[in-house]
């Protein structure tokens, strides 16, 4: 029976390496089993990484399964928050988890936000890498919306900002790419396009 040993995560936080529950429910990913079956031929530590890497797989089998009855704004947050915990493999290994962080050459502008101040400048609000200025950006941002869908600020996707409203809008959503918007002196979103319009 010890061959078909199971590693189990509780709500409090607390492990426990026991038989598979009798029954399973069927819908759910079904966990790997027979986490021993390695584990005479390997050292302790590489043992324990490997526990970990399938510990992590069902982990985010079981997420994207629960995932799927999510709305899309509901899918990303879950897994912002997932991405933003460490894997079972880098906290048994000690490994930090890389960030991403803003390159000299990366001109691209659709990883984080842009805004052209007045004298027509792109700024970026790049990613940071280190973990209290990413929960610092994370809190800046978290309550900002799309002026036209209303989805929540993603650092993921291309945002951009009108000059004359001052809100934020998806790229996609006001149909500005970053190549365009690098040729915009001054972004107008369209409700102040239509205002200004008028006499």
């Amino acid at each position: 029976d010890k061959d078909n040993l199971c590693l189990y995560g509780h709500s409090n936080e607390s492990w426990e390496v026991t038989l598979p529950a009798e029954e399973v429910p069927p819908e759910l990913p079904e966990p790997a089993l027979g986490i021993n079956f390695a584990r005479d031929g390997m050292n302790r530590r590489d043992w324990l990484s490997l526990v970990a890497v399938h510990s992590d797989s069902w982990l985010l089998s079981v997420a994207f399964y629960l995932g799927a009855r999510l709305n899309r704004n509901e899918r990303k947050r879950l897994f912002s928050l997932i991405n933003d915990l460490p894997t079972v493999f880098e906290v048994v290994t000690e490994r930090k988890p890389i960030k991403d962080k803003p390159t000299v050459d990366s001109g691209s502008k659709s990883r984080g936000s842009t805004k052209r101040s007045n004298d027509g400048q792109v700024k970026s609000i790049p990613k940071l890498a280190d973990d209290q200025g990413y929960e610092e950006e994370e809190d800046e941002h978290s309550e900002t919306l799309c002026g036209t869908c209303g989805g929540n600020y993603n650092a993921d996707e291309f945002w951009i900002g009108c000059d004359i409203c001052e809100r934020w809008y998806h790229g996609k959503c006001v149909k500005i790419t970053p190549a365009k918007a690098e040729s915009i002196k001054q972004y107008k979103c369209p409700s102040c396009s239509i205002k200004r319009g008028r006499p």
